[in-house]
């Protein structure tokens, strides 16, 4: 790997590192004692640091030191994790980010992100001092046969002996060398104190090359040589073999090194502690004695690595060090998972590979019923059940969960109420949901504007909620679901809803309405996205001023979607967003009238019904075994020239929950659908999302069913408004 993709590695992790540990954050502050949760945050600072100090990230790594030192107090028990220093991490994560970023675009940072790294230093250094100085009492015992901790170095292991680990090549012996005489070497500078002889990596006897070396060994020696000589005894094998030799009260991140490269898997806790010599055998089976006794006595069985850090026997870095070797050998047991980043330029391109081989295949398949060659008929069929499976997986590749978007949100909702000084929770359901990435990365603005407005404008002051009976703390909630080959999204709030009268007469008063206008419900709330309205009584800095609503219109109409709102005046309100599960290829069926062709999502398609002039009589509407089916006429709609014939079909078709039945000339089918976008000349033509090039090299245009649906639900309640007027 170049030093360029390493980099590009290290932020990509970076990045992902710290959006877990801003939701770790979150998740701590409502639950401070929960030790997993402060060790994964733990854990990603310790990880950005050690990745920054690689690549010579000397700021990074010095800015998250100081945090990590104050994390490591609290995973000690010292510090509490309160919702003042929750708040500070919040804080430190985002300045972390922000040092990620600047290195990313190869930037300086400036005066004040250097103000705000000093003023966060400065709060974390205070914690430091406040925990020390609440404690009085030392912070470890000597033991009896070591020097005092406090002439110790910071972050060492009390071990007065030299730690060798070593694990000979396989030429060893062949290449007239003895494994027993580098252990008799030993013996003559030192003394031996414990040793361990590794014998996993031996093969049975069947299989066994007398010449081949398999033994590794771990040692614990007593020496006053120094390092030095110690190294020479194994100049003559080192090329080959792994030799690692940690001195007296050696570094707990050379511990860690050492854990981390132990080749041996399976094992258990105790036994990697013991080879890497921070734990002797003695007091392993101590530790082992004190579980047997618990459980004879009906107690609750402590976790080992919990006996050995409670009996200050092991640090706790060393048995976290040790928990996750183990957990990374029994994830290695099992069936390997492999990921592999992909450049999103890269898959955007095999998707538009993968559509132009769709609109070739339908070409040849065209030709091949043409001329009637039934031999070639038959493989063009055949190509057209491969490239779907190609298609689908190429599309899987780009489906992604909504729930990461969502889980942002959580970040905004602390902030801003706290902001607004109102007790606000987040609920999320529906975050397994999938679609389109593409989709997924245009949604987060608009999301982040209904969300901030729901806060804002919804949820009320919590003496206006004890006034209605409601409780103190509001709620925003986001949902999402597949439905009709669509995705969902769902903003709602439980505040004091929308006031129709209101927005009426602000209408009014700017031009939009006219006074005596007869206006449904669903006209009355869609006045919310005309640019610049505003109910606010005052501005503030979150919204107020009209600028906001008409772009998420815009922003949800250019992914081919539709967004309505709908309110109960003191219950709540919910912004409804629908959405094509990706912008590509879709199943559709061809529809004909006339001498142009049209496309709808095979998904929204319900049944076909041949029906005869006589049947409507001129009527907007169809008796569909009992049920009134509203009629869109797509000849009268888009002005297409030509009588229709004797017999029309009607194509039912759904959204939203509501039906309409399109007239069509002809059924022509079901097809893959590869999507193209309008220009911006045809951008604002009803009901017309995007359109596709048939194998005849025709044009047909792609129909957005829940728009048709919507206008003529309107259509319908303006005469109905009208009528009662």
């Amino acid at each position: 790997m170049s030093h360029d993709e390493a980099m590009t590695a290290f932020f990509s992790e970076a990045r992902d590192l710290l959006d877990r540990m801003e939701a770790a954050l979150l998740h701590i502050e409502q639950q401070p004692d929960d030790a997993e949760t402060i060790n994964a945050i733990f854990r990603a600072a310790h990880t950005i640091k050690g990745s920054a100090g690689i690549f010579g990230l000397d700021a990074i790594v010095a800015f998250t030191h100081v945090a990590e030192s104050v994390l490591d107090e609290v995973r000690k028990g010292h510090i509490r994790f309160d919702s003042g220093l929750s708040s500070v991490m919040l804080r430190v994560g985002d300045h972390i980010r922000e040092l990620v970023e600047l290195v990313f675009h190869a930037q300086e940072p400036d005066e004040a992100s250097l103000r705000r790294g000093q003023e966060l230093v400065a709060a974390l250094t205070l914690r430091l001092q406040g925990q020390a100085g609440s404690h009085s009492e030392p912070a470890c015992e000597p033991a009896a046969d070591s020097v005092p901790c406090s002439d110790a170095p910071l972050n060492a292991v009390s071990n007065e002996l030299w730690h060798l680990s070593l694990r000979f090549g396989r030429d060893t012996i062949r290449d007239g060398f003895d494994p027993l005489s580098f252990i008799r070497f030993l013996q003559t500078i030192g003394q031996i104190e414990h040793i361990v002889t590794l014998t996993e990596n031996v093969p049975g006897l069947s299989e066994l090359e007398p010449d081949d070396c398999h033994l590794g060994f771990e040692i614990g020696l007593r020496s006053s040589a120094d390092k030095a000589t110690i190294e020479s005894a194994f100049d003559f094998v080192r090329e080959d073999s792994l030799v690692r030799i940690l001195p007296p009260r050696s570094k707990l991140s050379e511990y860690a090194a050492l854990i981390a490269e132990l080749p041996e898997s399976d094992l258990r806790l105790g036994e990697i502690l013991v080879r890497c010599g921070a734990l002797t055998q003695a007091e392993l089976d101590e530790a082992l004695d004190t579980q047997t006794v618990q459980g004879h006595q009906g107690q609750a069985v402590a976790p080992l690595g919990h006996l050995l850090v409670e009996a200050r026997q092991v640090h706790a870095e060393v048995v976290d060090v040790a928990l996750a070797k183990q957990s990374k050998a029994r994830e290695g047991s099992k069936p390997e998972t492999q990921q592999l980043r992909v450049d999103a330029a890269k898959l955007d391109h095999l998707i538009d590979l993968v559509g132009e081989l769709i609109i070739a295949g339908a070409g040849a398949n065209l030709i091949a019923r043409k001329h009637k060659i039934k031999d070639l008929i038959q493989s063009t069929y055949e190509v057209a059940r491969l490239m779907e499976e190609v298609r689908d997986s190429a599309l899987n590749l780009r489906m992604v969960q909504i729930g990461g978007t969502f889980n942002r949100f959580q970040r905004v909702v602390r902030d801003v109420s706290q902001e607004l000084g109102k007790d606000i929770a987040l609920q999320i359901t529906g975050a397994e949901t999938e679609l389109d990435k593409t989709v997924v990365e245009k949604l987060a603005d608009p999301l982040t504007h209904l969300v901030r407005n729901a806060m804002d404008h919804g949820i009320e002051s919590a003496e206006r909620r004890a006034a209605a009976g409601k409780p103190s703390q509001g709620t925003v909630s986001l949902h999402a679901q597949h439905e009709a080959g669509q995705v969902v999204i769902e903003v709602r709030d439980d505040g004091g809803g929308l006031s129709k009268a209101r927005i009426l007469q602000k209408g009014i008063e700017r031009g939009l309405v006219a006074p005596d206008a007869a206006l449904s419900e669903q006209d009355i709330f869609n006045l919310v996205f005309q640019p610049g309205f505003s109910t606010a009584e005052q501005i503030s800095n979150l919204s107020g001023r009209g600028v906001g609503m008409d772009v998420v219109k815009r922003s949800i109409m250019a992914l081919r979607g539709t967004i309505d709102l709908r309110s109960v005046e003191g219950v709540g309100t919910t912004v409804c967003i629908r959405l094509p599960l990706t912008l590509a290829i879709i199943d559709g069926f061809l529809l004909g009238v006339g001498k142009s062709s049209f496309v709808v999502p095979l998904s929204t398609v319900v049944e076909c019904i041949e029906m005869s002039r006589q049947r409507t009589n001129g009527k907007d509407w169809l008796d569909l075994r009992g049920e009134v089916l509203p009629l869109v006429r797509l000849r009268e709609l888009y002005d297409i020239e030509g009588e229709p014939g004797r017999r029309q079909n009607v194509v039912v078709v759904q959204g939203g929950g509501q039906r309409v039945g399109l007239v069509v000339d002809q059924l022509m089918g079901e097809l893959q659908t590869v999507i193209k976008p309008l220009g911006k000349v045809f951008q604002n033509i009803q009901g017309v999302g995007g359109f596709t090039i048939l194998g005849s090299g025709s044009v047909a245009l792609l129909l957005d069913v829940s728009t048709l649906i919507s206008q003529n639900v309107r259509s319908s309640e303006r005469q109905l408004a009208g009528a009662s007027a």
